[in-house]
């Protein structure tokens, strides 16, 4: 286990069309939240034995749409360590995305990438018990 600042966590997923939630293909602003809640789960197993809970946002910015179709790569990076809690810093870029004006299943690698979502959050360890070895 690691817990160093700066450590990163990355997932890569595809947007399937039976999330869209809106005109345009989009989907919620939630789904991208989501994403953030499943890569803090694999960073805190990596940095402290332990899936964590989220305590909250601090900031979240909505900055370009997520759409079905689109491929979607969500990181969590480490930025400060208290003896219960952690601070991560989150982003969400849009890889690939659906070009269905040249065909149903054409799609297009973004270069470069959209950032399409930033946030950071605060997630919450248990209490390092007598005789553990996690990191405190």
């Amino acid at each position: 286990m690691t817990l160093e600042f700066g450590f990163s966590v990355t997932h890569r997923r595809y947007v399937p069309y039976a999330h869209a939630h809106y005109g345009g293909d989009l989907v919620d602003g939630a789904y991208g939240l989501a994403l953030f809640g499943d890569v803090a789960t694999d960073l805190a197993i990596h940095t402290d034995g332990d899936e964590s809970l989220l305590a909250g946002y601090s900031q979240v910015e909505f900055l370009a749409p997520i759409q079905a179709g689109d491929v979607v790569e969500v990181t969590a990076t480490l930025t400060r360590v208290g003896s219960r809690s952690r601070d991560l810093a989150f982003e969400a870029r849009v890889l690939c995305r659906a070009a269905p004006d040249r065909g149903p299943s054409a799609a297009d690698v973004l270069d470069p990438p959209i950032l399409a979502t930033k946030a950071v959050a605060t997630i919450v360890v248990p209490a390092k018990t007598e005789g553990d070895a996690t990191p405190a």
